[in-house]
């Protein structure tokens, strides 16, 4: 299958990803022991062009060269996730009408981002995360107006970039990383970035949910180990 030839065929795909949704890992190692009592929390999966600088490997992926997702890398002095690539987001608070103004209201906080410029399309179900005993709600959405982003608390993100999706796509920056979790051993999909960047856990899961969703992956080695 050909992936998107431009960002407006990219929009179109994720426009129907949120109406089809996408089908998380239900593996008994990813599930809450009670997801009742779990923390409600979104993340702001934004894709759109952050800037005009071409992906590296262009040509090998199923995706244009210049359509981006933002990402953050989190403060080693985090209870959870210390140190690893995330999705800006957190928890849901009382006065937040739902997932998505979550999600937007916590990227303002974290990155600085203008919220005029961003088009929610939808979200997608909720994703269990045991470790930090969270059910989080992916918020898809469109950054039609970029504007300027950098780590606004270094207390809980010490870098936030663009990640060009035909980079996340590329066969030979993807693999797979064995960590432990919760009860147990779990694999989970991982993407190498340039700088020695390893983007695994939660927010690899997303976006190999997202990418196989939509039919932009390219075949990769699945049994290529990567350590984080």
């Amino acid at each position: 299958m050909t992936g998107p030839t431009s960002p407006a065929d990219a929009r179109h795909d994720l426009e129907r990803l949120v109406r089809d949704g996408v089908r998380w890992p239900t593996d008994p190692g990813r599930l809450l022991r009670d997801p009742s009592s779990a923390r409600r929390a979104a993340v702001l999966v934004l894709f759109g062009v952050l800037d005009h600088l071409p992906a590296r490997a262009a040509g090998a992926a199923h995706a244009p060269a210049e359509l981006d997702v933002l990402l953050q890398r989190r403060a080693a002095t985090m209870a959870h996730h210390a140190g690893q690539v995330a999705f800006p987001g957190g928890g849901i608070d009382p006065t937040d009408a739902g997932p998505r103004e979550a999600a937007v209201r916590e990227a303002v906080e974290e990155t600085g981002l203008d919220p005029a410029g961003v088009e929610v399309l939808g979200t997608l179900a909720d994703v269990p995360l045991p470790v930090s005993d969270n059910l989080v709600t992916p918020v898809v959405a469109w950054w039609a107006r970029p504007s300027h982003v950098a780590a606004v608390d270094h207390a809980e993100a010490v870098d936030v970039f663009r990640a060009p999706v035909a980079d996340l796509l590329d066969p030979a920056r993807r693999g797979v990383v064995e960590h432990r979790g919760v009860r147990g051993t779990l694999r989970t999909p991982a993407f190498q970035l340039d700088g020695d960047v390893l983007v695994w856990g939660f927010t690899a899961l997303v976006l190999h949910g997202i990418f196989d969703t939509v039919g932009w992956t390219v075949p990769w080695d699945r049994d290529r180990r990567l350590t984080p």
